[in-house]
């Protein structure tokens, strides 16, 4: 039987075997620098347009905003690292040799989280470099944004988020064995669901809503205003505190399955 250390090595070359890692981070990385120039974008002409010149800033806030949308690349590539095995049959000879069900989860977790923490921060820091570049130049009239050492606290908090939303995915993707049903599931948790909730108009509706994965992810890294239009209702510290929750109970749910069902 392996040991944790050599399972580790094992789920490390098995996820850089495959194509589909690269191109997942491409796209990642890729997706991050066009929708945070975007976002950027957009939030710079209204800043000037109420403002005029000199106005103020952060090149990180569309870096941080853009992670609703670029998550989706990185939970691909995290629930391929599961569900490809089952799909393929390749899950029994993983189980052959490392018996230990937690021992699978918990390597599979750990060649993850740092990898989809280091993408987080790259295509970050890629991002918004190119942000500072394009709105500090005459496009948008010599607009003032703040220094990159104030970022890297944001920079450091979507490599966090990345990670853990990616560990959540895990988590499902050993529960529900499936591409489709580990996707439908993530992207209920992520997005439909806290939509949906915000449609409703309640205040119970809306409390719950920002207290799932994206919006405890966004208040996390900083950002102050949630869809609906108002400021977060929490801290950073909350939001990291429900993003570890919703992590954990993806962990235990995949544990649960993956010790009571064969490959």
């Amino acid at each position: 039987m392996r040991t944790l250390w050599q399972a580790i090595g094992s789920e490390w070359a098995k996820l850089w075997s495959v194509r589909s890692t690269w191109w997942c981070l491409a796209g990642a990385a890729a997706l991050m620098v066009v929708t945070a120039l975007t976002l950027g974008g957009a939030s710079a002409t209204d800043a000037l347009r109420e403002g005029g010149t000199g106005v103020r800033v952060t090149a990180s806030e569309p870096v941080v905003s853009a992670t609703s949308f670029v998550q989706f690349a990185l939970v691909a590539l995290a629930m391929l690292a599961i569900t490809s095995e089952y799909s393929s049959g390749s899950i029994r000879a993983t189980l052959q040799a490392t018996p230990a069900r937690g021992v699978v989860l918990a390597a599979k977790a750990l060649v993850v989280a740092p990898v989809m923490a280091v993408a987080g921060v790259l295509s970050g820091a890629v991002a918004t470099v190119v942000v500072q570049v394009v709105l500090s130049g005459d496009l948008f009239g010599g607009l003032v944004v703040s220094p990159v050492g104030e970022v890297v606290p944001d920079l450091l908090g979507v490599g966090v988020f990345f990670a853990l939303v990616s560990v959540m995915t895990l988590g499902v993707g050993a529960a529900m064995r499936s591409a489709a049903g580990t996707l439908t599931v993530v992207f209920m948790l992520l997005m439909g669901l806290p939509l949906m909730l915000l449609t409703t108009g309640s205040q119970v509706g809306l409390d719950a809503s920002l207290r799932m994965p994206t919006f405890a992810g966004l208040a996390f890294m900083g950002s102050t205003d949630n869809l609906a239009g108002g400021p977060m209702p929490y801290s950073a510290g909350e939001g990291l505190a429900w993003l570890l929750a919703w992590t954990a109970a993806a962990l235990v749910a995949g544990h649960a399955v993956l010790r009571r069902r064969d490959a």
